[in-house]
């Protein structure tokens, strides 16, 4: 989920100010030039204090200025609320799932569930089953088909796509209340957390947004369906807060738009902010960047684009229009990228003062090859744990390196469903104040947008409470599980082997990598025991032993008894290792993208291959 931020930020502060009535603090009329010349002169000082590197007009910074100023209040203000509800979870929990159910009883699903009766919790999980995708999939389709009042009381923003992961992608409502959330309980929180943690982000500084602009298309009732995410060239007063000029936004080249990315970052020595939804995103624009180079440097030296982009003839001329020649910057960038690429974000903006995505999950280790390669003595910031279906939780820790996320009391009405029940028919689920420290949980929300105790899939493990409320570290998604023999081996255990085994590989760093049950290959890999197909992309060897392909089996074993089990009974086969090609992951990204409805904005790379032809595209790659 992605939005723009600060655009997003000084529509829900005038919100709040106005459809609130609240009291504007007093430091803000001053920051909005209601004021003497002498608080003007303040106010320019103040700003010019803040300023890093040339270039930039009064009226882009003066927004700037203002947009931090009041997202800091806005912050503050949300930081309060959210530790006020953290010593009561109880209550909060309560309040929101009720507010939801009323809101939604005169719906036809609420009446079906007759939420008006519902009074509290206990009534709520009697009266309403767990569910999953399934129990809502023709509801939804009859949304899209234009019925209303079906599930929620109003009509749905966008019909969002889910990446896909774990299954196949599903079509889930998303409404103002979602986004509401997501801003006031997500983004503010988190950029007052920043400030906190990072002081230097307050300077006025661009960012680049390594953002593409989502393809929707439309319901039979005229609803928008695609990724739930929204593009920062939907505000243009706003872009002066990124490199990427609005034309960019337009190019529907994923690899093109990629490419003017780079190019006005480049252009800008004092970029001051990297961010993406995700961390893999950040690591695909610098290869890309390692790749190209030599022509974007050319382009800064000449002040054109390159002809190799293809571009409408008014969306080039526009770009064209904002560059000019720069042989200075171009022999300074050309200088740096010929030193190498280790650290070169910070030798290209020595003011850059943070990395802003998502590092966590099945995007851990592109966070590790940023911080070990490209990105070396920047600091990362994994600000949200979220899905289509809302917001869950925010990093108050940024500092720390395991990436744990408080639950948001009011953004989801949570409940917790053990490990060990996860097979159970009618399993009993506990509550936020009864979860344990140290146990790992299913989620499952009831969100503003017409889930009710819905099964989320993701396995979280209480690593420890803020005041009452669980604070929790992602493990891994349950369709994302090997299993040939149920013996059930998730993501971040495997993950933790092969990092193990690579480790022992001489020269040998880890790219990307994923598995797949032998099941699913059918012919393509003959008769055997069921095992696992390993498919790994490496820096540094072009070839692996045998004796070096059993290493992860036995690293394996070691950090999995059930696995040791069925490996030392024969049940379960040695798994084969396949070394692919460099560059292959990048191309089976491509392939899956454009044979499912996700986007460049919320991929994520299947760590278990579901699909036979996913798996035949990588031993298509294979070299060794």
């Amino acid at each position: 989920m992605s939005f723009p931020w600060f655009l997003l930020a000084i529509s829900f502060l005038v919100c709040a100010i106005i459809g609130h009535d609240q009291a504007m603090p007093p430091s803000l009329p001053a920051a909005f030039g209601v004021c003497s010349l002498a608080g003007m002169a303040l106010l320019w000082r103040d700003i010019s204090s803040k300023m890093k590197g040339g270039n930039r007009s009064w009226s882009s910074l003066l927004s700037q200025y203002l947009a931090v100023k009041g997202v800091g209040w806005l912050g503050r203000r949300q930081r309060k609320k959210l530790e006020a509800d953290t010593l009561n979870v109880k209550r909060v929990q309560e309040e929101t799932l009720l507010k939801r159910l009323s809101k939604n009883a005169n719906t036809c699903y609420g009446k079906q569930y007759d939420f008006s009766s519902i009074k509290d919790i206990d009534g709520f999980r009697a009266r309403h089953p767990i569910t999953t995708y399934e129990h809502y999939r023709e509801l939804i389709r009859r949304i899209a088909a234009g019925e209303e009042k079906l599930i929620i009381a109003e009509k749905p923003l966008i019909l969002a796509m889910t990446s896909g992961t774990s299954g196949a992608s599903a079509m889930l409502l998303s409404t103002k209340d979602t986004n509401s959330e997501f801003f006031l309980q997500g983004v503010a929180v988190c950029l007052d957390t920043m400030a906190t943690a990072f002081p230097a982000t307050d300077s006025l500084q661009r960012t680049t947004k390594f953002f593409y602009s989502p393809t929707f298309r439309q319901s039979e009732a005229g609803i928008p369906i695609g990724p739930n995410s929204s593009t920062p060239a939907s505000s243009r007063h706003m872009l002066n807060l990124y490199t990427t000029p609005a034309p960019a936004f337009e190019v529907p080249s994923e690899k093109d738009t990629l490419y003017l990315h780079l190019l006005f970052a480049l252009k800008d020595p004092s970029v001051g902010t990297l961010e993406s939804n995700f961390a893999s995103t950040v690591f695909y624009a610098f290869s890309a960047l390692q790749d190209r180079w030599q022509e974007l440097v050319e382009d800064i030296e000449r002040g054109k684009v390159s002809s190799a982009l293809a571009l409408e003839t008014k969306v080039r001329s526009r770009l064209e229009a904002l560059m000019k020649p720069d042989p200075k910057r171009a022999a300074q960038l050309r200088a740096l990228f010929q030193d190498g690429f280790r650290g070169i974000a910070k030798r290209l903006w020595p003011h850059l003062h943070l990395v802003l995505a998502v590092d966590s999950g099945s995007n851990q280790i592109y966070g590790e090859m940023l911080r070990e390669n490209y990105c070396q003595g920047v600091p990362f910031y994994s600000p949200f744990y979220a899905a289509t279906e809302g917001l869950i939780g925010v990093n108050l820790w940024p500092q720390e390196p395991n990436r744990r996320y408080l639950l948001c009391p009011r953004s989801m009405f949570c409940e917790f469903l053990p490990e060990n029940s996860l097979e159970k028919e009618a399993p009993h689920t506990l509550l936020m104040e009864e979860v344990t420290e140290g146990q790992n949980y299913e989620l499952i929300i009831t969100n503003a947008s017409g889930l009710f105790r819905y099964r989320l899939g993701d396995i979280v493990k209480v690593v420890g409470f803020h005041n009452q409320c669980p604070i929790v570290e992602f493990q891994y998604r349950r369709g994302q599980m090997l299993s040939v023999r149920g013996e059930k081996v998730s993501e971040a255990l495997f993950l933790d082997a092969l990092k193990k085994a690579v480790a022992q590989w001489p020269g040998a760093q880890l790219v990307d990598y994923c598995c797949a049950e032998s099941g699913i290959m059918g012919d393509s890999i003959g008769g055997s025991d069921p095992h696992y197909q390993v498919f790994v992309e490496l820096k540094g060897v072009r070839n692996l032993s045998e004796e070096q392909r059993y290493k992860l089996d036995i690293c394996l074993q070691q950090d999995s008894a059930v696995y040791k089990s069925f490996r030392t009974k024969g049940s379960i086969g040695s798994m084969r290792v396949q070394l692919v090609a460099q560059g292959a992951f990048k191309e089976l990204r491509e392939h899956m993208m454009a044979f499912s409805n996700t986007s460049p904005n919320t991929f994520k790379m299947h760590r278990v291959l579901r699909r036979k032809d996913y798996a035949d595209f990588l031993l298509g790659k294979t070299v060794s």
